[in-house]
Protein backbone atom coordinates (compact mmCIF):
# COMPACT_ATOMS: atom_id res chain seq x y z
CA UNK A 1 0.00 0.00 0.00
CA UNK A 2 1.49 3.31 -1.09
CA UNK A 3 0.71 6.27 1.21
CA UNK A 4 0.57 9.99 0.55
CA UNK A 5 0.19 12.83 3.03
CA UNK A 6 -1.38 16.18 2.15
CA UNK A 7 -1.32 18.94 4.76
CA UNK A 8 -3.69 21.89 4.44
CA UNK A 9 -1.92 25.03 5.63
CA UNK A 10 -2.26 28.79 5.55
CA UNK A 11 0.43 31.41 5.06
CA UNK A 12 1.38 33.09 8.34
CA UNK A 13 -0.01 30.26 10.50
CA UNK A 14 2.55 29.35 13.20
CA UNK A 15 0.81 26.02 13.90
CA UNK A 16 1.04 25.13 10.21
CA UNK A 17 4.73 26.04 10.15
CA UNK A 18 5.32 23.94 13.25
CA UNK A 19 3.62 20.89 11.73
CA UNK A 20 5.58 21.21 8.48
CA UNK A 21 8.87 21.60 10.41
CA UNK A 22 8.17 18.53 12.56
CA UNK A 23 7.23 16.45 9.51
CA UNK A 24 10.40 17.50 7.71
CA UNK A 25 12.52 16.75 10.81
CA UNK A 26 10.85 13.32 11.03
CA UNK A 27 11.63 12.58 7.38
CA UNK A 28 7.97 12.30 6.39
CA UNK A 29 7.24 13.52 2.87
CA UNK A 30 4.10 15.58 2.42
CA UNK A 31 2.30 17.77 -0.07
CA UNK A 32 1.77 21.30 1.25
CA UNK A 33 -1.75 22.36 0.25
CA UNK A 34 -2.05 26.11 0.88
CA UNK A 35 -5.76 26.72 1.44
CA UNK A 36 -5.76 29.88 -0.67
CA UNK A 37 -4.12 28.17 -3.63
CA UNK A 38 -6.22 25.01 -3.18
CA UNK A 39 -9.50 26.61 -2.14
CA UNK A 40 -11.76 24.13 -3.96
CA UNK A 41 -10.07 21.09 -2.43
CA UNK A 42 -10.09 22.66 1.02
CA UNK A 43 -13.76 23.57 0.73
CA UNK A 44 -14.61 19.91 0.06
CA UNK A 45 -12.36 18.80 2.95
CA UNK A 46 -13.99 21.35 5.29
CA UNK A 47 -17.49 20.25 4.38
CA UNK A 48 -16.70 16.58 4.95
CA UNK A 49 -14.95 17.17 8.28
CA UNK A 50 -17.31 19.96 9.34
CA UNK A 51 -14.20 21.82 10.41
CA UNK A 52 -12.23 24.65 8.80
CA UNK A 53 -9.22 24.91 11.11
CA UNK A 54 -5.62 24.39 9.97
CA UNK A 55 -3.31 22.63 9.88
CA UNK A 56 -5.48 19.77 8.75
CA UNK A 57 -4.33 16.73 6.83
CA UNK A 58 -5.38 13.74 4.82
CA UNK A 59 -3.65 10.46 4.34
CA UNK A 60 -4.33 8.62 1.09
CA UNK A 61 -3.54 4.93 0.76
CA UNK A 62 -3.43 3.35 -2.69
CA UNK A 63 -2.86 -0.32 -3.43
CA UNK A 64 -0.09 -0.46 -6.06
CA UNK A 65 -1.53 -3.70 -7.44
CA UNK A 66 -5.12 -2.50 -7.60
CA UNK A 67 -5.54 1.25 -8.20
CA UNK A 68 -9.25 0.89 -7.44
CA UNK A 69 -8.41 -0.09 -3.84
CA UNK A 70 -7.99 3.28 -2.07
CA UNK A 71 -8.51 4.62 1.42
CA UNK A 72 -8.52 8.27 2.46
CA UNK A 73 -8.36 9.39 6.08
CA UNK A 74 -9.20 13.00 6.99
CA UNK A 75 -7.95 14.67 10.17
CA UNK A 76 -8.85 18.13 11.44
CA UNK A 77 -7.64 20.01 14.52
CA UNK A 78 -10.21 20.33 17.26
CA UNK A 79 -12.00 17.29 15.86
CA UNK A 80 -9.31 14.60 15.66
CA UNK A 81 -6.44 16.14 17.61
CA UNK A 82 -5.80 19.16 19.82
CA UNK A 83 -2.04 19.69 19.76
CA UNK A 84 0.27 19.67 16.74
CA UNK A 85 2.24 16.92 18.47
CA UNK A 86 -0.91 14.78 18.56
CA UNK A 87 -1.41 15.30 14.82
CA UNK A 88 2.22 14.32 14.19
CA UNK A 89 1.70 11.19 16.30
CA UNK A 90 -1.31 10.20 14.15
CA UNK A 91 0.73 10.71 10.99
CA UNK A 92 3.67 8.70 12.32
CA UNK A 93 1.34 5.83 13.22
CA UNK A 94 0.07 5.72 9.63
CA UNK A 95 3.55 5.89 8.16
CA UNK A 96 5.25 3.31 10.40
CA UNK A 97 7.27 0.86 8.36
Amino acid sequence: MEKFLAVFTMKGCPHCDSMKEQLTESGIDFIDMDIEENADEYEVFSKITENDYVPAFMIMEIDENNQENRNTHLFAPGRDYELIEDGIKIIKEHFKK
